[in-house]
């Protein structure tokens, strides 16, 4: 083992210059899968992230039917000791019972279509994007669930030619399907990450619209946030169970909440999910096929020109599985220098685009795809692992050909080969 080792090690730096081609073939190559990963990390994580902070959280409850029609109709009763308790378990983050449902706002000059949400200021607290440090840029955020005032996204404000401080006029339907309005004095205009959440949604205090909209104390949605996005499905069921229970004991028809995870309330941020799920597997593919050729060829020209060697060292009682374990090693040291270029590569790029990369040149079109104009890098372990075992695996598969070659030939014939 020793003398293949070092055989290997001997003949890797015969030719250095197509020694150290194909060291930079890998090292960029190992260097692109990890970089491509973690720019699709971070732009899967913003986009889910935005989704869920966009008031969706990561599980709704809902009366049956509001999701097909959100209105005043499809309310249902606030949560009863039963329901409570689960979401006051340590399973969870946070919740807040809201209440939801399309309206228009009139300014003096401009009306348009918005959803109503009337919130808990408190509870909204690291639930949704609206509650952030840094979400009203102007004004004040709101104090309570008895708060008069209303907060407006900046790009609502600009369309109603309207401004901090003026009043607006918020219409909506009522439970008893009469029109609704009272008038509101914005207190706080809100940025968020993307343009249509900035003219989709008037937040006012959520017993100011219950009150408006006669709902007594019923609520149109509660949006929990659990632990981890990614393990609901407990969650999911627990609310389901105490839901259920809570209906036996009132009033209402004896029907199932509706309570479903992020995935199904908002199913293209799924699908855009797997989109890039799939992307990053075909640049794997496309990667390490470019490096499969690079190594073939550089193996195979090594076996070839020692073509005259290697039927000596049969010749002098070298076995052919011996000639196999050389060129492997030789590709095991090839891909082994490779990678670990490759891999301090990638955390050095990880480290100098740490403050994010500013895509404000393009921000429409990432506005568009529901993404900001900054995106912070995210390269998770799985996705290190993933990339280098692929490579060392694949790579030393495909050296198998190449050594294979070599251990196929015939003393005689390889040492007087010319």
């Amino acid at each position: 083992m020793k003398l293949l080792t070092v055989l290997a090690w001997r003949n890797l730096w015969r030719y250095p210059r197509r020694t150290t081609i194909i060291l930079l073939a890998i090292a960029f190559g190992i260097w692109s899968m990890l970089s491509m990963s973690a720019f699709m990390r971070g732009m899967m994580e913003q986009y889910v992230n935005n989704a869920i902070q966009s008031l969706v959280g990561h599980i709704q409850i809902h009366a049956p039917g509001y999701r097909d029609d959100p209105v005043i109709d499809h309310s249902m009763p606030p949560p009863n000791d039963k329901l409570l308790n689960v979401l006051n378990g340590e399973n969870l983050k946070g919740w807040a019972t809201r209440v939801r449902v399309p309206a228009a706002v009139s300014s003096e000059r401009e009306s348009m279509g918005v959803t109503l949400v009337g919130i808990d200021p408190a509870q909204e607290q690291g639930l949704s994007f609206i509650a952030d440090a840094d979400a009203v840029t102007e004004g004040r955020y709101l104090e309570s669930i008895d708060d008069k005032g209303i907060i407006l996204g900046r790009k609502l404000v600009e369309r109603l030619e309207t401004r901090l401080g003026k009043r607006v006029v918020l219409m909506s339907q009522n439970r008893y399907n009469e029109i609704a309005e009272r008038g509101f004095r914005v207190v706080g205009i809100f940025d968020a990450k993307t343009e249509d959440v900035e003219t989709q949604f008037a937040f006012v205090g959520r017993r100011v619209a219950q009150k408006m909209l006669g709902m007594q104390d019923n609520i149109s949605e509660l949006a929990v946030l659990g632990q981890d996005r990614d393990e609901l499905d407990n969650l999911v069921q627990k609310l389901r169970v105490a839901a259920t229970e809570e209906l036996a004991t009132t009033e209402e028809k004896q029907e199932k909440l509706d309570i479903q995870p992020w995935p199904t309330l908002n199913p293209l941020v799924k699908i855009m999910v797997n989109v890039f799920e799939g992307f990053l597997l075909i640049w794997y593919v496309v990667v390490f096929i470019a490096m499969a050729f690079g190594l073939v060829n550089t193996l195979l020209m090594a076996v070839f020109e020692r073509t005259r060697e290697i039927g000596l060292f049969q010749a002098l009682g070298m076995k052919p599985r011996w000639i196999v374990g050389q060129v492997l090693f030789e590709s095991s040291f090839l891909l082994a220098i490779g990678l670990t270029v490759g891999n301090l590569m990638g955390w050095a790029t990880l480290v100098l685009t740490a403050d994010g990369l500013d895509f404000s040149r393009w921000a429409a079109g990432y506005e568009m795809a529901g993404l900001s104009s900054l995106i912070y890098l995210v390269l998770s372990t799985a996705d290190i692992v993933i990339a280098n075992v692929l490579v060392i695996s694949l790579g030393l598969i495909a050296s198998l050909y190449p050594a294979w070659r070599a251990a196929r030939y015939v003393p005689v014939e390889a040492i007087t080969r010319t």
